[in-house]
């Protein structure tokens, strides 16, 4: 999940009302009447002005009119967070991965130069990854709960767009074990992760 905003589309000379979403590498609008999506990749120039973001792609100038969020919009997409920066791992942090991650992930904690333990968290890792890859793994989330102290966190990546796996599972599974969801993000094309911490008064 992305950023979200009340939007009209402006696109071939016609206007939709829907709702826009700025997401890891794409830009969506959604309307009852239109539905459009452009990869960054697909853009050729990015401008925002008085509450518009106009985005040139090869075939035409759509124009976003998002309001106050244009330029916050603009910026993300000029200049989006790598999935490191977006999951808070830093050089010398240590982090554990308490199950498969893809092998692309692996190599970005490497190169962050972040301490990284296999399928340990015992000696107290900043940050924990679990990997869901369908509903009987949610018991995972349980067993990780338990290893987290004080402000440590916990990243849940699961399939995205998915009925045998949800969001609100995922969620719910985590607030059983009395921890806190506090972001999302996209964590691939194909996963998304989902923060828990334990509550402040807890800690």
């Amino acid at each position: 999940m992305g950023n979200e905003a009340k939007c009209v589309l402006r696109v071939e000379g016609k206007r939709y009302e829907g709702k826009a979403l700025l997401e890891t590498n794409e830009l969506i609008f959604r309307g009852a009447e239109c539905r459009v999506k452009i990869a960054f990749g697909e853009m050729r120039g990015v401008t925002a002005q008085d509450g518009e973001l106009r985005v040139k792609t090869k075939s035409d100038v759509t124009v976003f009119e998002v309001g106050a969020v244009a330029e916050k919009w603009r910026e993300k997409i000029l200049h989006p967070k790598t999935r490191i920066e977006k999951l808070g791992v830093k050089s010398g942090m240590c982090v554990a991965l308490l199950g498969t991650v893809e092998d692309a992930f692996a190599k970005e904690l490497r190169k962050s130069k972040a301490e990284v333990m296999n399928g340990n968290a015992d000696k107290g890792a900043a940050l924990l990854f679990v990997p869901v890859e369908e509903k009987r793994g949610l018991s995972n989330i349980a067993k990780a709960a338990k290893k987290l102290k004080g402000a440590a966190a916990l990243w849940v990546i699961y399939p995205k767009g998915q009925k045998e796996i949800t969001e609100v599972e995922v969620i719910m599974a985590g607030r059983a074990t009395g921890l806190t969801d506090v972001k999302v993000v996209g964590f691939s094309a194909t996963h998304t992760a989902l923060k828990f911490v334990i509550p402040v008064e807890k800690r």
